[in-house]
């Protein structure tokens, strides 16, 4: 029995399993605003690499800015092949359930696909640099509170931007995790 779905020509975001928890454009807007942490999906020939790296959703341009090393895997695996996919993702509680198959927990969500690029031009990378230390640190100001970027650290860092195709977002913040009337029910100390 073939349990596998075909997805030749579709969008990387086709069949949702719980279409209930897709979200819209505004709330992946949003919460790519706020998420910390992502992480970068790139390939070298058929191996996949996974990066956690801080990013800033550059609304402006419907891009997402990230940086690495000048030189290292991540930009090797770019300058190869730029087709990307960014992750980001929130934890909530543990969901207990009376049903192997129901045990969850709370998340919400995005995964973000596209075609990254090495941002070479030294006023668009400090512009996409300054944006993302303004979504950590925005009460910072360059020359003010830290120093300007230089020349020498521009060279010494690959700035990226990734060029949103498609996104899909998706939360999962239920209180409980479905639970069967063919068992009997957990106690109340599983929800605590």
């Amino acid at each position: 029995m073939k349990n596998s779905r075909n997805y030749e020509n579709q969008a990387p975001t086709a069949f949702q399993r719980k279409p209930s928890y897709k979200r819209a454009d505004d709330w992946i807007r949003a919460f790519l605003h706020e998420a910390r942490v992502g992480h970068i999906a790139s390939s070298w020939d058929d191996q996949p690499f996974l990066n956690p790296s801080t990013f800033w959703y550059d609304e402006e341009n419907h891009q997402i800015i990230f940086h690495s090393n000048a030189a290292g895997r991540i930009r090797s695996n770019i300058e190869q092949n730029p087709k990307v996919c960014l992750e980001a993702i929130e934890l909530g509680r543990l969901l207990p359930s009376n049903v192997a198959l129901e045990f969850s927990l709370q998340y919400r969500s995005v995964i973000v696909f596209g075609m990254a690029r090495i941002i070479t031009d030294p006023a668009e990378a400090r512009r996409a640099l300054y944006g993302l230390i303004r979504k950590y640190f925005p009460k910072m100001t360059a020359g003010k509170e830290f120093r300007e970027i230089t020349d020498k650290e521009l060279r010494s860092t690959s700035v990226y931007s990734i060029k949103i195709e498609t996104w899909s977002g998706k939360e999962n913040w239920q209180d409980r995790a479905d639970q069967s009337n063919e068992w009997p029910a957990l106690d109340e100390k599983w929800f605590e």
